[in-house]
C-alpha cells in the first residue's frame, strides 16, 4: 500500500471535494481518499499492484461534468479564495466549525446559527399557517378567526417559508444537481418544490384540490431542525478541538536584557526566554532553562497525572503549569507548536474518506435515485387508482420527504468526528482513516525495540551487593563516583540513582582509568568502578555470588559494572537499556485480545531473547538490519497476517508504510510520525491496544448507524407511499418529515453513546 498527494485544484472549485473524492475513490485499487480544500490536493492510498499513478493522475485531472478544459484552466490555479471554504465564518479555523465535515458536501458554507435563525423565524411564519389551515380546523374541530384577507395568510407565509427557510435546500439541491450527485438536498428541494408549485395552482383555482400550505409550512421548518441538531451535533464532536485552541494564552512574560515585558503570544519568536508562573498556560512550545514544576498535559497528551518538568525538558504549548516558575526558551510557535500539529491531524483525520464512507456515499446516491422512482411510481398508481391528484401529489411528497438519506449522509460522519476526537483526548493521533478503521482487524503487532518497548537509555536493571551492604547505599556511591563521567553506561547508574530518589553524593579526586573504568572519594573513601578488565587489572577478589549476578548478565548481553574497594568488590551492576514499566501491560493487554506480539531489533539474539523473555513476546527477529526491517513485515504478511508496526526511528519508516497499519511513536523523528496512520502522542505502548478498543467501537457505531439508516427505508417509503391507505394510516408530508428527522436524531444520539467507550 502506497500514498500519494495528487494536485487536484483545477477541480475543486467546479465540482467541489465531495465530487473530487468520489471520482478518486472509485478508481479501483484506491483504498481511501482525503480531499483538502486549502491545499488544493487529494492525499490517495492506492495498491500499487492494481492501479498506477499515472491512471489516478489522469482521472483526478481530466474535466468534469459541465466544465470544459478553458474552464478547468481558468479555475485551476490561484485559488487562494478558497482556502477556507466550507468554514463557519464563526468558527474559522482547521478543527472548527463544520470544516471536519466538509466532505458531507451538502453543507458547504452553513453553520449551525443560520439553521438555527432560518428555523426560528419559519417557526413563528409556520404557526398562524396551521392555525387558519382549514383541514386543521376540521381535524380539530375549531373556527381561526375571519377577517378580510385571512384567506391569503396561508399562500403569502408558506411562500415566505420556501423562499427564506428552504431556500438553503435550493441552493444544495443546485450543487448536488451541478455536480451530477443528487443526494438529500435534491429530495427536500422536490418534495418543497411540488408542494410549492402545486398549492398555488390550486390558490390560483386551476384545478379542483385542496392546497398544501401548512404541510408546505411545517415540512420546510421541520427540515430545518433537523439540520440544526445535525450540525449542533457534529460541532459537539469536534468541540474538544475547539477547547485546545482556547488554551493558548493571548500574552505572554517575555525575558529581556531590560527585564521582563508583556507580549502577545503571537510576537514571540524561537530562542525567546519566557517566564511562565504558576498556574498560567505555556505559551509556546519550549525547552526549561530554569526551574522545576509540574505540568498539566491532560489535553494533549490524554495523561491523566501530571508531568515533573525539570532543566532541559521539553514543555508543549497550552499546556497548564503547576506550582512551581518556570524560565522556558520558545522553540516552536504558531503553526509549528504540536498544539498545531495535532489540530492539523484530527482535522485532516475528520476529512478523509474511509471505506466506511465510501459505502454510505454510495448507498446514499442509490437510495436518493430509488425515492424519485418511488415518488413518481407512487402518484402514478394512485392516479390509475382513481385517487385524486391532491392525494396523489401528498403521497408522492411524502415518499419524498420520508425517504432523504439524511440519517444515511451523517452515520458514518458523525462517528468519524466523535472517534477522532476521542482518539486525540486520548493521546491517539489519527492520521489516515484507513488505520483506525482496519485496527479492529489485526492479528500480530511488531514492535521496534529501542525506545518503543524500551526507553532508549541505559539503566540499572539489576544488581547483586556483598553480604551485609544495603543496595541503595551501593547505588548511591555508584552514582556518586559517576556523575563526573559523561559514558552512556555512567549516564544510565546516575539517573537510575535519580529515579529512585537517591541523592547523589559528590565525589571528590574523580579520574579516569583508561581502559579499565574510573576512580574516585566519596566521603572519604576511594573507590573503583568498570567491568572486567578492571578485575584483572587491580587483581580484585569477587564473592560466588557477585559472580552469578554478572554471569546472568553476561546471558542476557547486559553489561556487568562492578563497585570495587580496596581489592574487595562490593556490588556489580547490571546496565542495559531499561525496559519501560508499560510495556509488560501493553503487551499482556494484546495478548488477552488474543493478538500475537512480534518485536524487530538490531540487537544480538541474547540481548533480543532476554527482552523477549521478560516481557513474553511470541516473535522475535533480532540482528535486522534497518533496510531489512520491511521486509520482516512483508515475512509476516506472506503468511496471511494482518500486522501493524511500531516504531520511532527514521530506520523504522519504512517499514511503518510496509505494514497494514503503521503506528508512529510521538516522541520519535518526524519522518517515522509523518510514516504512520496513527501517532501516540504519549510514546506510550499501552496505548496499542487502546487503538483497537477505538477501532472495534467506532465500526460498530458505523455497522448500527447504517443499519439504523437504511432499516428505517425499508419500512418508512412503502408506508408514505400509502400501502396502509386502505385500514386508513396515511402520512403527511410533516409526519414523514418528522419521521425523517428522528431517523436523523436517533443516529446522533447513538453516534454520540460512543463518547462512553472506555480506552
Amino acid at each position: 500500500m502506497k500514498t500519494i498527494a495528487i494536485d487536484v485544484g483545477d477541480l475543486l472549485t467546479a465540482l467541489g471535494p465531495d465530487e473530487v473524492g468520489r471520482r478518486i475513490g472509485e478508481v479501483p485499487g484506491v483504498e481511501s481518499v482525503s480531499v483538502d480544500h486549502a491545499a488544493q490536493s487529494a492525499t490517495v492510498a492506492y495498491d500499487e499492484t492494481r492501479v498506477k499513478v499515472a491512471d489516478i493522475k489522469s482521472l483526478a485531472q481530466r474535466p468534469g461534468p459541465g466544465i470544459d478544459a478553458s474552464t478547468a484552466a481558468a479555475t485551476g490555479r490561484g485559488h487562494e479564495g478558497h482556502a477556507t471554504a466550507g468554514a463557519s465564518p464563526e468558527s474559522p479555523g482547521p478543527a472548527s466549525g463544520h470544516s471536519g465535515h466538509r466532505d458531507h458536501d451538502k453543507h458547504a458554507g452553513h453553520s449551525p446559527a443560520m439553521f438555527r435563525d432560518r428555523f426560528w423565524l419559519s417557526l413563528a411564519l409556520t404557526v398562524p399557517v396551521v392555525i387558519w389551515s382549514a383541514h386543521i380546523q376540521d381535524l380539530l374541530g375549531y373556527r381561526a378567526p375571519a377577517f378580510p384577507g385571512s384567506e391569503w395568510i396561508g399562500p403569502v407565509l408558506s411562500t415566505v417559508v420556501f423562499l427564506y427557510g428552504g431556500l438553503v435546500f435550493l441552493q444544495g439541491a443546485l450543487r448536488e444537481l451541478r455536480s451530477r450527485l443528487p443526494g438529500m438536498m435534491t429530495l427536500i428541494s422536490l418534495a418543497i418544490t411540488v408542494a410549492f408549485l402545486f398549492s398555488w395552482v390550486v390558490q390560483l383555482g386551476l384545478i379542483e384540490a385542496d392546497a398544501l400550505w401548512w404541510e408546505l409550512a411545517t415540512l420546510v421548518t421541520i427540515m430545518l431542525l433537523g439540520h440544526w441538531i445535525e450540525m449542533r451535533s457534529i460541532n459537539q464532536a469536534e468541540g474538544a478541538l475547539k477547547e485546545l485552541a482556547k488554551l493558548l494564552p493571548d500574552t505572554a512574560t517575555r525575558i529581556t536584557d531590560g527585564g521582563e515585558e508583556n507580549v502577545a503570544v503571537s510576537a514571540l519568536r524561537n530562542g525567546d526566554l519566557v517566564l511562565v508562573r504558576p498556574g498560567e498556560s505555556i505559551p509556546a512550545d519550549g525547552l526549561v532553562r530554569k526551574g522545576e514544576s509540574d505540568i498539566d498535559e491532560a489535553m494533549i497528551t490524554g495523561e491523566s497525572r501530571p508531568v515533573k518538568k525539570r532543566e532541559g525538558d521539553e514543555v508543549i504549548a497550552a499546556t497548564i503549569n503547576g506550582e512551581g516558575s518556570l524560565r522556558v526558551e520558545v522553540t516552536g510557535t504558531g503553526d509549528k507548536t504540536k498544539l498545531s500539529g495535532i489540530m492539523r491531524l484530527v482535522a485532516d483525520a475528520q476529512t478523509s474518506k474511509s471505506r466506511a464512507q465510501h459505502l454510505a456515499d454510495r448507498a446514499a446516491r442509490l437510495l436518493t435515485v430509488g425515492a424519485i422512482g418511488a415518488a413518481v411510481v407512487t402518484f402514478g398508481a394512485w392516479q390509475l387508482a382513481g385517487a385524486a391528484i391532491d392525494f396523489s401529489v401528498v403521497r408522492m411528497v411524502t415518499v419524498l420527504v420520508i425517504a432523504c438519506p439524511h440519517a444515511l449522509g451523517l452515520a458514518v460522519p458523525l462517528v468519524v468526528a466523535i472517534s477522532t476526537t476521542l482518539g486525540a483526548r486520548n493521546g491517539l493521533l489519527v492520521r489516515d482513516r484507513r488505520g483506525l478503521e482496519e485496527a479492529r482487524n489485526l492479528d500480530t503487532v511488531v514492535f521496534d525495540k529501542t525506545g518503543t518497548l524500551t526507553l532508549g537509555e541505559f539503566r540499572v536493571v539489576a544488581m547483586s551487593v556483598a553480604e551485609g551492604l544495603a543496595e541503595d547505599e551501593t547505588l548511591r556511591i555508584a552514582s556518586g563516583i559517576e556523575a563526573e563521567s559523561q559514558h552512556p553506561i555512567a549516564r544510565g547508574i546516575v539517573k537510575t540513582a535519580e529515579d529512585k530518589g537517591i541523592a547523589v553524593p559528590s565525589a571528590d579526586a574523580f579520574r579516569a582509568i583508561t581502559g579499565k573504568g574510573v576512580a574516585a572519594t566519596i566521603d572519604g573513601v576511594e573507590y573503583h568502578m568498570g567491568g572486567p578488565a578492571l578485575l584483572k587489572a587491580e587483581d580484585v577478589q569477587v564473592s560466588p555470588a557477585l559472580l552469578e549476578g554478572a554471569g546472568a548478565a553476561a546471558d542476557r548481553g547486559q553489561a556487568a559494572i562492578y563497585l570495587v574497594r580496596s581489592g574487595k568488590a562490593l556490588a556489580v551492576f547490571a546496565v542495559a537499556d531499561a525496559i519501560r514499566e508499560e510495556s509488560r501491560e501493553a503487551i499482556a493487554a494484546l495478548h488477552e485480545r488474543g493478538i500475537e506480539v512480534a518485536m524487530l531489533t538490531g540487537d544480538a539474539q541474547a540481548v533480543a531473547d532476554a527482552v523477549a523473555k521478560e516481557l513474553g513476546i511470541d516473535t522475535v527477529f533480532a540482528e535486522v538490519l534497518p533496510e531489512d526491517k520491511a521486509s520482516k513485515v512483508r515475512e509476516l504478511q506472506a503468511q496471511g497476517k494482518k500486522v501493524a508496526m511500531i516504531g520511532d526511528g527514521v530506520n523504522d519508516a519504512p517499514a511503518l508504510a510496509t505494514a497494514d497499519i503503521g503506528i508512529a511513536i510521538g516522541a520519535g523523528a518526524d519522518v517515522a510520525v509523518e510514516a504512520g496512520h496513527i501517532v501516540l502522542v504519549r510514546s506510550d505502548p499501552r496505548d496499542i491496544p487502546r487503538i483497537i478498543t477505538l477501532s472495534r467501537a467506532t465500526y460498530r457505531k458505523m455497522a448500527q448507524n447504517l443499519w439504523l439508516a437504511a432499516g428505517y427505508n425499508i419500512f418508512a417509503i412503502p408506508l408514505a407511499a400509502g400501502v396502509l391507505a386502505p385500514w386508513g394510516i396515511l402520512l403527511t408530508p410533516a409526519v414523514g418529515a418528522i419521521l425523517m428527522s428522528a431517523s436523523t436524531v436517533v443516529v446522533a444520539i447513538n453516534a454520540q453513546l460512543l463518547k462512553r467507550v472506555k480506552l
